[in-house]
């Protein structure tokens, strides 16, 4: 299996989405992961990118923080597991999500520097 993947630290799903809409126009990308999302789950553009021909796995808040990972559909591949966040990781930051794809696992973080040392 052959896959094309990319990622993107969007700094803002809701800002950059038309950029992003633009981009997946161009370029037949098959794993899209994004950072920085800053978006709610229920104000995520699940239909947007669905017109796109993208399917979406994604964990978000609000502000900060938030991972997506975009699947092509016409890749002809789907998420079988879906991970958020470490396992057995008590964090409500939205920065890591996990997707295993035909066996193939894929993980999208968002690792943020600036804190101080055990924050």
């Amino acid at each position: 299996m052959a896959l094309s993947v990319a990622t993107w630290n969007v700094n803002s799903l809701k800002v950059r989405l038309p950029h992003l809409l633009d981009w997946l126009g161009q370029h037949a990308v098959d794993v899209v992961c994004l950072q920085e999302t800053k978006l709610t789950d229920d104000r995520f553009p699940v239909a947007e990118l669905q017109a796109a021909g993208y399917r979406s796995v994604f964990a978000g808040q609000k502000t900060y923080n938030g991972v997506a990972i975009l699947l092509r559909e016409s890749a002809g591949v789907a998420a079988t597991e879906v991970q958020v966040n470490l396992p057995n990781l008590a964090d409500e930051q939205k920065r890591l999500l996990a997707v295993t794809l035909d066996g193939l696992r894929i993980v999208n973080g968002y690792f943020p520097n600036g804190q101080a040392v055990g924050s």
